[in-house]
């Protein structure tokens, strides 16, 4: 059997008329995802991929790209795209869609947007490490070389201020509608020597499995098989389990954690050694009962045990909100497979969304639009780490009215 290509998780993020939409369908049928008769006729052929009506937009049912695959020589590539700035956001923190790398689209006839800043600077914040610059529309700048080096330096500008190299950064000048430079090299750019966009995707790095982070297993279900007993079940986040560890489970019904010796490991029904970093196994772990575990606890190594929260403070973006969150406001946080309501006890600062600074104290209160470093508590023990140490057990999305109303990071835990 050949070997599975290795896989990359892929963002197309950037301001909302430049284009992503035409580039992201383009791209897709030039790597043979999807063939032209699939696609809507004329202007907009592209666009059916992400955007459809208005109204759904408004009711909220946007096309999710998160399901669009398409694949090269070296890579099988996952468009985690998201129409809106605010889907991005939200998918990016709280999804297991963490984009490995970000392709961001610029029109050369508008430069850089606000959006643009704020896209970057999140894409900073969440920890996307590789970034391509796709100028695109180079059409109606009649492909000009001076355009695209004007928009290449104000794009450089940005780059520098939030830390990042330029010069270790590929731009490439694109048209998404007439197709230029996405696969073959264009003719209408004689003056661009750089790689297409198929190329430049091939040539980024993909990322290394967690297997040097402690060992974390959120648990989904816990069933009880008889001649087996007690399973859990849960993705590897984390770290590596062996059969013979000895495991924790937290917080767990039982007061300081349901502990025991693992002595199965199963995915799809075959037993294993070994379990690491994207495995969906269920484990049978000795003297665990069906009562001391439950969906939301955490399984990790007893001598690296996961961290229980008795507060933590968070940046937090707000995506939709009808009114204004206050302290003493107290949601439903969604981390990992836990559920749990907590209380904002503080609102610690309000951040400028472009750079990602301080810009206010204390503020009264945050709204829809606004990103901010909160102190929360949760109302009952819950485990979380802080995203710098452990990323996806960092991440969480807020919901409250049936709906996501923000989605946050973890930046520091007071245990329990």
């Amino acid at each position: 059997m050949a070997k599975e290509k290795e896989h990359l998780n892929l963002a197309f993020i950037g301001h909302v008329d430049h284009g992503k939409s035409t580039l992201v369908g383009n791209l897709l049928v030039k790597a043979g995802t999807i063939n032209e008769q699939q696609l809507a006729s004329g202007e907009d052929k592209f666009r059916f991929i992400m955007d459809t009506t208005k109204e759904e937009q408004e009711r909220g049912v946007t096309i999710d790209l998160a399901h669009q695959k398409f694949s090269t020589k070296k890579y099988d590539y996952t468009v985690v795209d998201c129409p809106g700035h605010r889907d991005f956001v939200k998918n990016m923190i709280t999804g297991a869609s963490q984009a490995d790398a970000a392709v961001l689209v610029v029109a050369a006839n508008d430069g850089v947007m606000p959006q643009t800043k704020e896209h970057m600077f999140l894409s900073m914040t969440l920890g996307i490490k590789q970034i391509i610059i796709g100028i695109n529309k180079m059409d109606m700048e009649d492909y000009s070389e001076d355009r695209f080096n004007e928009v290449k330096e104000d794009v450089s500008v940005l780059l520098k201020s939030i830390g990042r190299d330029p010069s270790t950064v590929t731009f490439i000048p694109l048209s998404a509608f007439e197709g230029d430079n996405i696969v073959e090299a264009s003719s209408n750019t004689p003056w661009y020597k750089g790689p297409t966009l198929i190329e430049a995707l091939d040539a980024l790095t993909a990322p290394e499995k967690p297997t040097d982070l402690p060992l974390r297993i959120p648990i989904q279900d816990v069933y009880s098989i008889t001649g087996v007993g007690t399973v859990p079940v849960g993705r590897v986040e984390t770290g590596i389990l062996k059969k013979g560890d000895n495991v924790i489970f937290l917080p767990s019904t039982t007061v300081n954690g349901a502990s025991g010796e693992v002595k199965s490991i199963e995915m799809h029904h075959e037993q294993f050694e070994v379990a690491e970093p994207g495995d969906n196994i269920g484990f049978n772990v000795r003297g665990v009962g069906k009562n001391d575990i439950r969906r939301g606890d955490v399984a990790g190594h007893t001598s690296d045990a996961p961290t229980v929260a008795k507060q933590f403070s968070a940046q937090v973006v707000v995506l939709q909100h009808p009114g204004v969150i206050t302290v003493g406001y107290t949601p439903v946080f969604h981390c990992h497979t836990s559920q749990t309501a907590c209380t904002f006890i503080e609102l610690t600062a309000k951040l400028d969304p472009a750079t990602g600074q301080p810009e206010a104290k204390n503020p009264d209160f945050i709204k829809t639009g606004d990103a901010a470093i909160v102190e929360i508590r949760p109302t009952k023990p819950m485990v979380l780490e802080e995203a710098k140490n452990i990323p996806p057990m960092g991440r969480f999305a807020i919901r409250d009215m049936g709906q996501t109303v923000a989605a946050g990071l973890c930046l520091k835990i007071t245990e329990q």
